[in-house]
């Protein structure tokens, strides 16, 4: 497989996003179960289906860039392919000296994302930091690890060690990305408001800016045509962040509340077939 990824990763970008289009409609076609959670997500966020259709072939585009994202050339960078909009903040917050953290939600390339903001500003202020939870399969364990093998990416376990690490990192002035989205393991959330119904909730995020005084910024990596991307960066400060009463409930409410805003603003590049109110599994 990772011969095929390797092989797949010349191929030119936009033809394979053009190959992603047919695959997320093929998709759509065959598989009621993700026609019904598509449905299921938009409905409940009250997203008109109209302006989320295009998210079933972002959805294809997506799984169709992942050879190029993890296998390429290590001299083809990804940072090439990208326009900044609000890269200010990111350098106010290393300024600031207490380290950066990226709160990019399942919308648009987020795996792109990462890679351009290593690229771009790692080194100066140190590796980025980033937890990492083997994939069970061995084939896919072996291309994930390939691609954070791309320099200024230091990968620590998702257990207690490895977010001592991150702390560590962030008070040093590093940075870190988190995907605020996905459902964390029993035991690492509490349950929130999404969407008006109860899902389960990361607290790591908001824990991490109370113990070191990171910078927050909401973020995501607009795929654009051309096999370009635009990354967009805006600070992300709730009064719930500076609040010592503040609920873990409260706070992850807050988060909530900012990745909706941002997902029905651009409903297009949102992965509508995630399941974001699935019951937690067992952590380690």
């Amino acid at each position: 497989m990772t011969l095929l990824f390797k092989l797949l990763a010349r191929v030119p970008l936009v033809w394979m996003q053009a190959l992603g289009v047919l695959l997320g409609w093929v998709t759509w076609a065959t598989s009621s179960s993700y026609r019904r959670q598509f449905r299921q997500q938009v409905d409940r966020a009250g997203v008109d289906p109209s302006r989320a259709r295009a998210a079933i072939a972002a959805a294809g585009r997506m799984l169709a860039e992942l050879p190029w994202v993890w296998a390429r050339p290590m001299d083809q960078k990804v940072s090439d392919r990208i326009d900044w909009v609000g890269e200010e903040h990111l350098l106010a917050g290393f300024r600031a000296g207490r380290g950066v953290i990226i709160m990019s939600p399942h919308l648009g390339s987020w795996e792109i994302g990462a890679q351009a903001l290593a690229e771009r500003h790692g080194g100066q202020n140190g590796d980025w930091v980033v937890l990492y939870r083997p994939a069970r399969k061995a084939w896919l364990r072996e291309l994930v690890e390939l691609s954070r093998q791309r320099g200024h990416v230091r990968a620590v376990p998702t257990n207690l060690t490895g977010v001592r690490s991150l702390v560590r990192a962030l008070r040093a002035g590093a940075g870190t990305a988190i995907l605020p989205d996905q459902v964390p393991p029993l035991g690492q959330g509490v349950w929130a408001p999404f969407w008006g119904q109860p899902a389960y909730t990361m607290t790591l995020l908001p824990r991490l800016v109370q113990q070191t005084g990171a910078s927050v910024l909401l973020t995501w990596c607009e795929r654009c045509p051309g096999g370009r991307f635009r990354m967009h960066l805006r600070p992300w400060n709730p009064p719930e962040l500076g609040d010592p009463e503040a609920t873990s409930e409260q706070l992850a409410s807050a988060m909530n509340q900012a990745i909706e805003s941002l997902v029905r603003a651009h409903p297009d590049q949102y992965l509508w077939g995630y399941e974001r109110h699935k019951q937690p599994r067992e952590g380690d």
